[in-house]
């Protein structure tokens, strides 16, 4: 059983199968703030409005969600420049162009794929992105998964391949706090998906596409070195959390939040009780250290791994940068943060310590 560590903070946050095991969850432990192997920035692209999600072609170019405009933005070259407004996109409170993830084969297929707020519900569409004479365009939007419920806020949004090559999908609460104990309600969700939008073999509730359930608004995925998923999430007023994600696994929301030991749901790995600290939202995970971006915290939180343990975090760039709402690895190995709400926002890029 894995132990959990929680970081006990001073100030006030924001924005079937049979269930597996419980694990164990630790005591609230206090987090330090520190410079040693910190990283370092080195560029700043500034223009941005809103962003929300980046993703890296192969050229190195950069791909980046504005959440209001519904612009896919690039940077190539250390210049901002614009693909098109994705259609069929209506912003509202926390929805609007979101989450975006790069097909497996992207090489042969040109698939970028996005997690959009519609008219009528949360979704994920794909569109092909085609060179012409230098200029990226993007062609017609394809649905690939509709029906994920949507709200002013809790919309979750965060999509990424997973090592075996399928769909990982964040989804909120969407205010409906009976969705997410719910295995055949979509809201409050990780799903797995094909790359059709189709559920994945192997998921722990059959035909079925959800992965694992419990949560209330899940902003961040990513993998260690050993393949196993990490998901950052907020909480209410309390109880942030980065979660070790397995198949089937209950995280306990709305029962419970953090790490109560509760038996039939799964502790979070860190726990941040006072919200005011974190909001954790886009997560990268780097030769075994999560990095997780902090909304209303406004910090880089790094986390190192140990297996299926998860160290003291450090807080980097308190209140220097504003709001970070995502945090990706460029193919150049560098850090790229993307500020949210700076009005106008910015990537800053960091070079990690070896």
């Amino acid at each position: 059983m894995a132990l959990a560590v929680a970081l006990l903070l001073l100030s006030g946050c924001t924005d079937a199968a049979p269930p597996p095991p419980s694990q164990s969850g630790g005591s609230p432990a206090k987090g330090t703030s520190g410079a040693a192997g910190a990283p370092t920035v080195t560029g700043r692209i500034d223009g941005l409005q809103l962003p929300w999600s980046a993703v890296y072609l192969p050229d190195g170019t950069a791909v980046i969600s504005e959440r209001d405009s519904a612009l896919l933005r690039t940077v190539s070259g250390g210049k901002l420049g614009t693909i098109s407004q994705v259609p069929g996109v209506v912003p509202g409170g926390e929805g609007g162009l979101l989450g975006l993830a790069l097909s497996p084969d992207f090489a042969t297929d040109r698939y970028l794929y996005a997690y959009l707020t519609a008219a009528a519900d949360n979704r994920i569409v794909r569109m092909r992105l085609e060179d012409r004479g230098g200029r990226l365009e993007a062609g017609p939007v394809e649905p690939v998964f509709t029906g994920i419920p949507k709200a002013s806020t809790h919309n979750g949004g965060r999509i990424r391949f997973g090592p075996d090559n399928f769909l990982y999908a964040g989804t909120g609460d969407a205010q409906r706090r009976e969705q997410p104990q719910d295995p055949s309600a979509l809201g409050g969700k990780i799903l797995r998906l094909t790359p059709d939008g189709r559920p994945a073999p192997g998921n722990p509730f059959g035909d079925n596409p959800v992965y694992s359930l419990g949560h209330r608004n899940v902003q961040g995925l990513a993998w260690d070195s050993a393949g196993r998923l990490w998901a950052s999430e907020f909480g209410p007023d309390v109880n942030d959390e980065l979660n070790l994600i397995v198949p089937g696994g209950n995280y306990g929301w709305p029962e419970v939040t953090g790490a109560p030991h509760r038996s039939g749901f799964l502790d979070a790995k860190v726990v941040w009780p006072s919200t005011a600290e974190s909001s954790p939202s886009g997560l990268e995970i780097v030769r075994d250290t999560a990095y997780l971006g902090a909304l209303r915290g406004q910090r880089l939180w790094v986390v190192p791994l140990k297996g299926e343990y998860a160290g003291d975090p450090v807080s980097q760039f308190t209140r220097e940068y504003g709001r970070i709402r995502n945090v990706s690895l460029a193919p150049d190995g560098r850090l790229w943060l993307l500020s949210n709400g700076q009005n106008p926002d910015f990537a800053l890029i960091l070079d990690l310590p070896r």
